[in-house]
């Protein structure tokens, strides 16, 4: 019985460490997602009411916005396809609403077809190649932005993190929420399963 206890512990342990460890991998990321002069920005794709973006979607859209107004990228690329009983993928509701506040059609680049994180950067990637841009922000919320650049790395991507502030989304949970993603990618990378959202 005590061995099976002290199992228990050493696993409680472990979780423990490795529920830190993530944390502080999101926070060192986000830290340093700053923006800076690029080829093009990815903003990913996130829920959608009705024709309209989410008030968290419009967080990293608006800060894509700015990007792109300020100067650091010439395009925008969002990236989402159609969500579960959704009528219009997530990467068309971006476009109109950026269109609506200013940005030219022809600087945005849509890839309407990705269902998880990393279709996103897969297929953004292949956009990428064909416009020729070599180098791309990713957009997304801080708490996001560890998995997505370790997923872009994994496909060779040169990218650099562009963290949006949340005043709509309560931010432990959804840290919490991305250490168990997080913690499912790194076991895909080494465990014969698909690639994780």
């Amino acid at each position: 019985m005590n061995r099976v206890v002290r199992f228990a512990a050493l696993l409680v342990l472990l979780f423990a460490f490795w529920f830190g460890y993530v944390l502080y991998k999101i926070d060192a990321v986000e830290r340093m997602a700053e923006p800076k002069k690029a080829d093009v920005a990815i903003v990913l794709g996130a829920s959608v009411w009705g024709d309209q973006p989410s008030p968290g979607l419009r967080e990293r859209l608006d800060l894509a916005l700015s990007l792109y107004q300020e100067g650091y990228v010439p395009f925008l690329l969002v990236s989402g396809g159609l969500g579960e009983g959704k009528k219009v993928e997530e990467a068309v509701v971006m476009k109109n609403y950026l269109m609506e506040k200013g940005v030219p059609e022809d600087s945005i680049i849509v890839e309407n077809k990705a269902r998880s994180t990393y279709e996103n950067l897969a297929f953004s990637q292949k956009l990428m190649e064909d416009y020729g841009f070599k180098t791309a922000l990713v957009v997304s919320h801080g708490y996001h932005l560890a998995r997505a650049v370790d997923m872009a790395k994994e496909l060779g991507m040169d990218v650099h993190p562009v963290g949006a502030k949340s005043n709509v989304l309560y931010t432990p949970y959804y840290k919490a929420r991305e250490v168990f993603a997080y913690t499912k990618w790194i076991l895909s990378e080494y465990l014969p399963m698909e690639k994780p959202e």
